[in-house]
């Protein structure tokens, strides 16, 4: 009986829900007047004119209108919707455009169709029309969505057009830079103002980011890899050297081929600044765009490697590629093969004569098909690595959701370079990954975290999966600092090992958000003491 008091959403009456609203909220980095705040003003004042009472919100800051992957607060909005437990009848948006800034107009239309089949009805409160389904409405919320897609596709001309200048006038336009060159911010007199660390953005419009060369021990190994490559040595070679005299890599982890071949490859050595090797325009798939459409700075800067000698290193990379046929690639897998007995991505990578994993990916689409192709079935388990980009996407979804919370707390987040690290008050550094499952005998299950290399961070969020791989189980939130020197490539805990090492297990995004909070307020408290 002590329960029959208790009100579910689904037996709300209908009077009451009837007076209850959700609000959407989204701010991208375009406009300021689509504050968070400016927005929820507009629909607070709609919603007391129209005898409303907001009970939800939904929200997406600092997100790109151009797709809905990263928008925690849209895919939540549009589940609660589908899966009934929307506890309201009416939906408040700021605009037409706050959907998102879709290419395919009808996409913003379906997430509105969505609501409206749920009887939930929405409402444009910044709009000078109602939202009542005749045909005025319609022709003008059409006209708005094709608006809003025109001004992204106006605005991304306009950005490329800008950071071509920038580069052509000596400028960084914001990419990462490479091993042993470091970032200058100027003002528009290009009067220094000091170093840029990694991570950090400049903070005025107006000023601008110059290269130069980096700390002069790796300005030293950058020359140092350029004679080897010409001593005939190969990329593995001068990695499994650096790596040997235990040279710190940029990333903080171990040398490989592909880092060494990055920066025998890299004009920025010379003085050089490339731009739109590779492009991804309105939220499409990153392009490996055609040399002709490269933007380059020439002489930007003081080089480092002279140029005679990058032209010669550039001939002896280009003079290993030789193009073969998908038909000659499978036939030297399958000599590889029968030579070793069975293949992996390491036999691949390291069999002189075949080309590269990611080639054959790249060719036939997947592992597991290059290996159909060729008759070979490999005893490894592919379902966690075919679930791959869903992975990604939650890890995502868990980051913005943090991300979130945190900002609510008071503290300035912005994501770093993709969606899985996210830096603090432009210092502290937190990365997400998702912690594949690996059951034993006895009970025991093991966690493996790939990637955790990183001595920039200050924290590791281990998304832990199930036993079966197929659901998130919980988070583990690592301190860098309790993990750094024990182990190498990937990470491995238990449970045990979560207890001996004081590592906290945390369910929830927000739970994530304050614990973090908490450490950030600590690490400043002990700042001060140590101070005075």
């Amino acid at each position: 009986m002590a329960n029959a008091l208790v009100v579910r959403k689904e037996q709300l009456p209908s009077s009451e829900k009837a007076r209850r609203a959700a609000q959407y909220v989204r701010m991208s980095t375009d406009k300021q007047r689509y504050s968070i705040q400016n927005q929820a003003a507009v629909i607070a004042a709609y919603a007391h004119a129209h005898d409303l009472t907001i009970v939800r919100t939904y929200a997406d800051e600092g997100e790109s209108g151009l797709r809905i992957q990263n928008r925690s607060g849209l895919r939540r909005l549009i589940s609660d919707i589908n899966t009934g437990e929307s506890d309201y009848d009416h939906l408040l948006v700021y605009d037409v455009s706050r959907w998102g800034r879709f290419q395919d107009t009808d996409e913003s239309a379906h997430y509105e169709f969505v609501c409206k089949q749920a009887g939930v009805k929405v409402a444009y409160c910044a709009e000078q029309f109602d939202n009542d389904g005749s045909m005025l409405s319609s022709i003008v919320k059409n006209l708005k969505r094709v608006m809003a897609a025109e001004f992204s596709r106006e605005l991304s001309v306009k950005v490329h057009a800008a950071q071509s200048r920038i580069v052509r006038l000596g400028f960084r336009p914001g990419a990462p830079i490479g091993y042993g060159l470091q970032r200058e911010v100027v003002d528009d007199n290009q009067q220094p103002k000091g170093l840029l660390r990694k991570g950090e953005l400049k903070y005025l419009q107006t000023d601008r980011v110059k290269v130069r060369p980096g700390p002069a021990e790796e300005v030293a190994v950058v020359r140092w890899i350029f004679e080897q490559c010409l001593r005939g040595r190969s990329d593995t070679q001068i990695a499994c050297e650096l790596n040997r005299k235990e040279v710190p890599a940029c990333s903080g982890g171990p040398w490989n081929r592909g880092v060494v071949t990055r920066i025998l490859r890299n004009e920025a050595y010379i003085g050089n600044i490339v731009y739109n090797r590779q492009s991804r325009k309105l939220g499409a798939r990153k392009v490996s765009n055609a040399p002709d459409l490269w933007v380059r700075g020439e002489h930007c800067f003081e080089p480092m490697i002279e140029p005679e000698v990058f032209q010669r290193v550039r001939k002896i990379i280009d003079d290993r590629r030789i193009e073969i046929s998908e038909d000659e690639m499978l036939a030297r897998l399958r000599r590889t093969l029968l030579k070793r007995g069975r293949l992996s991505p390491a036999i691949i990578n390291d069999t002189s004569g075949l080309p590269g994993i990611h080639t054959y990916i790249r060719h036939f689409g997947s592992v597991r098909n290059t290996y159909r192709m060729i008759g070979y079935s490999s005893e490894r388990d592919y379902t966690f690595i075919d679930a791959e980009q869903a992975w990604a996407e939650v890890m995502a979804n868990i980051a913005s959701q943090v991300a979130a919370g945190l900002r609510k707390l008071g503290r300035k987040v912005v994501f770093g370079r993709s969606k899985d690290q996210l830096c603090i008050d432009g210092r502290t550094r937190v990365l997400f990954r998702v912690a594949r499952s690996y059951p034993r005998e006895g009970g025991l299950t093991q966690w493996r975290i790939p990637q955790v290399d990183r001595p920039s961070a200050k924290w590791i969020v281990a998304i832990r999966l199930t036993d079966d791989n197929k659901t998130v189980r919980d988070n583990v939130l690592i301190p860098t600092k309790a993990v750094a020197g024990r182990y190498v490539g990937y990470m491995r805990i238990t449970d045990l090992a979560c207890v001996r090492l004081g590592l906290k297990r945390l369910e929830t995004a927000n739970s994530l958000a304050r614990y973090i909070n908490r450490g950030e307020v600590a690490r400043c408290n002990n700042r001060g003491r140590a101070t005075r």
